[in-house]
């Protein structure tokens, strides 16, 4: 969820100054790109994944605090609600291995932290939206002991001025009110991030974007929501309206969303910077006493802290960031759509898929953003947000092409190239590669899988069916075997 924040109320000054100081972080950041300041040599990748907790029947377990004391691993970190918890895997290159790195410490930390926690009653779940949480789980007291948490909450709710409204329609329909953003905690994702030149972010930022549809196709993994059967991947409607600030008056204005696809294809990774600062107010004026110009003209690498926080509090799907890193400034394209799960070889596999089609299609003569309007790019986001392994979307030179189809006859070939150009070894290209494939070819992805199995118990009590499926899925998460193998 980003920096840590005190629990504090601010003032009209603070917001003023703290908006003079976020416009000065943005020049010094401007100067920056003009300057070539940043790490270009020899890009990482890197991985996040927030995870569910749940006790021995399947229901959530509020105890990420417990959990997190057990586990004592500083690769682990508190998330928004008591039921999550995040790992950072630490980054890698793809050269090295990167893949087979990724998924071996995943794994192994994964199964450490599963032990521990186990002992206080909490088991971690891969999984989008956890299937049991009910509306009792969407109150304050389920958000973190993090003053960050509740100060956002307050934040929101106040730009707002009234309680926040989750209306979504799939194969059910759910409509209820929230009092806080625990809803937004529902939404656990996994975060690919590639560290990309300045002038190469825009290509791999506007790649991101043109991919994402096919990324979602393949690896929907949130079909339940409150007992509810809706999109095949419902974070993506929860998310864009569990943190929105906006009044229904405001909507009506076109006034821009805090979850964000954006609205065009860019030139710069200053334009998004630009763009958050220009359309959005601060949540979070918090304002440190560096002067990022003095820093920068001393010679060093300022933190720009006011402009990160800021960046992290605009949540879009392909989000910018600027980081440092042994005193070394660098930016990276944070990829954050997909669920997390069903298994570490199924997000492996989706990175693989990612990290290699946003090279290939990033890299590519022909731009693809220059084929396809942005409108059809968010417009496709949202039908394989819908609709998953059954998705029909639109692509240059093909027109309205099922989603299996494309990605089997035209994007794993690229997925290959990209991963070979990136040096990651063939028998994992291969291997991870071929999970996708066979996805295609059975049809089954972790939503599916768990909408087939809630088929078979129709008899049941809704939340005891959900309750018997998670339990399920649990053992499957466990074995590692692709989800398509499930059945």
């Amino acid at each position: 969820m980003g920096e840590e924040v005190d629990a504090q109320e601010f003032s009209r000054a603070d917001r003023t100054r703290h908006r003079e100081k976020v416009r000065r972080c943005l020049d010094v950041f401007a100067r920056m790109l003009r300057e070539a300041r940043f790490d270009t040599d020899d890009p990482m990748t890197g991985i996040e994944v927030e995870l569910n907790l749940v006790d021995e029947l399947g229901d959530p377990a509020l105890k990420n605090a417990e959990a997190l004391a057990a586990i004592a691993d500083p690769d682990f970190q508190t998330e928004l609600g008591q039921f999550n918890i995040e790992i950072n895997v630490p980054p890698a290159k793809l050269r090295e291995g990167g893949l087979t790195t990724f998924e071996d410490n995943l794994r192994r930390s994964l199964n450490d932290a599963e032990s521990k926690s186990a002992e206080v009653g909490a088991h971690m779940v891969m999984i989008g939206i956890l299937p049991t949480l009910d509306e009792g789980h969407m109150g304050l007291a389920s958000l973190s002991a993090n003053p960050r948490y509740r100060l956002l909450s307050e934040q929101i709710l106040n730009a707002r001025g009234e309680d926040i409204t989750i209306s979504i329609t799939g194969t059910e329909s759910l409509k209820t009110t929230a009092d806080s953003i625990v809803p937004e905690a529902a939404c656990t994702s996994t975060q690919f991030h590639v560290q990309t030149s300045p002038d190469q972010f825009a290509d791999y930022w506007n790649a991101s974007q043109a991919i994402a549809a096919v990324q979602l196709a393949v690896g929907t993994n949130s079909p339940y929501l409150l007992g509810k059967q809706l999109w095949q991947e419902t974070r993506i409607p929860l998310f864009e309206q569990a943190t929105d600030t906006r009044s229904e008056e405001l909507k009506a204005q076109g006034v821009r969303p805090r979850v964000w696809f954006g609205e065009r294809w860019i030139t710069s990774v200053f334009d998004l910077f630009e763009e958050n600062v220009r359309y959005f107010p601060a949540l979070l004026p918090v304002t440190e006493e560096e002067d990022p110009l003095e820093v920068l003209e001393a010679g060093g690498t300022p933190q720009l802290a006011e402009l990160r926080l800021h960046n992290g509090t605009v949540y879009r799907w392909n989000r910018p960031v600027y980081d440092v890193a042994g005193g070394v400034p660098h930016l990276r394209v944070e990829n954050r759509l997909l669920a997390a799960g069903p298994t570490v070889a199924d997000t492996m596999a989706n990175a693989a898929f990612y990290f290699g089609l946003v090279r290939a299609v990033a890299e590519s003569e022909r731009p693809l953003w220059s084929q396809m309007s942005f409108s059809a790019a968010e417009e496709n986001f949202h039908v394989a947000a819908q609709q998953g392994i059954d998705a029909q979307i639109y692509w240059p030179g093909v027109g309205q092409v099922r989603a299996t189809e494309l990605i089997l006859r035209r994007l794993l070939p690229l997925a290959h190239q990209g991963l070979d150009a990136w040096g990651a070894a063939p028998e994992e290209r291969d291997r991870l590669l071929g999970i996708i494939e066979q996805r295609c070819l059975t049809g089954v992805t972790g939503s599916e899988w768990f909408v087939r199995r809630m088929g078979k118990r129709s008899d049941l009590d809704r939340y005891d069916a959900l309750r018997a499926t998670l339990l399920e899925y649990i053992q499957g998460m466990h074995t590692n075997e692709p989800v398509h193998t499930w059945e």
